[in-house]
């Protein structure tokens, strides 16, 4: 079995450092094959689900996972199978659609700030505040001299949400053009999927270069000490179901939970 000491080296984007989407290669296993990934892929979502109980037990800091994807780069089959075993009364799942109403009518921070997961919980956000220097981007939503500010804005407030106790993960999932039109065509093919497809997401393939320099400046900008991006070969569904629950677990195991001290001696509690 391989052992994946490096596994955060590997995926990382250190900070500070040139980042280039078309550098790497979606297809990458890093030596897996799929029976070995989905092995240690059960065992590690057996421990996430107590680590989380710890998380949750300690209720000092909390957990945000950012994923982020071109259009089927598999973010709702990451939280199916790398987040199953968690209590679902400490996990919230966020889906960022285009703002709407009241959302509008405030900065755009406002509406991702309500729904950080607060001490003792994990948040997912699917898709997220990055889509303002993405699709409003891409598209032109709001002028260059808006959007490009936001990058030092998401920093500030990224940093300010981990001085609160906050871990937060990003997770940039890479797929290739090829891919992308393989998953859209089983949507087509597949009844059960068919809901799944939407005719504006062929639209959108038609900017796919443009969506590449997006997310370069994205990850180069916005990778940062304190809330990092990941970049996770997602050709192989597997695979990038393991990537995401390794980071994870690195980072959890790393952060030191411990149980709190009970509130009273328990040694003097007698039932009569």
């Amino acid at each position: 079995m391989h052992g994946m000491p490096n596994f955060h080296e590997n995926l990382l984007v250190k900070p500070g450092s040139k980042f280039r989407m078309r550098d790497f290669d979606p297809a990458e296993r890093h030596g897996f094959n799929k029976a070995e990934a989905g092995e240690r892929l059960a065992k590690n979502v057996s421990r996430l689900s107590v680590l989380q109980y710890l998380l949750y037990a300690e209720a000092k800091r909390s957990i945000l996972i950012v994923l982020q994807g071109i259009d089927a780069a598999g973010k709702d089959g990451t939280i199916q199978h790398v987040f199953s075993g968690l209590n679902p009364q400490g996990v919230t799942v966020t889906p960022f659609k285009a703002p709407e109403g009241k959302e509008k009518r405030h900065d755009f921070l406002w509406r991702v700030h309500a729904e950080v997961p607060e001490s003792g919980e994990m948040g997912i956000f699917n898709r997220s505040h990055y889509e303002e220097v993405l699709i409003v981007r891409v598209h032109e939503l709001v002028p260059k001299s808006v959007w490009q500010k936001r990058y030092e804005h998401i920093n500030a407030f990224e940093k300010m949400l981990a001085d609160n106790n906050t871990v937060i993960m990003k997770f940039l999932l890479l797929i290739s053009k090829e891919e992308q039109e393989e998953r859209f065509r089983s949507r087509i093919d597949d009844k059960t999927k068919n809901w799944k497809f939407n005719e504006a997401d062929l639209k959108e393939r038609e900017y796919w270069n443009d969506y590449l320099a997006a997310y370069d400046d994205m990850v180069e900008k916005c990778s940062t000490p304190w809330a990092p991006w990941y970049v996770i070969p997602s050709n192989h569904k597997w695979f990038r179901n393991l990537a995401v629950s390794e980071v994870v677990l690195q980072t959890m195991e790393g952060m030191g939970l411990k149980y709190p001290k009970p509130t009273a001696d328990l040694s003097q509690i007698h039932f009569e």
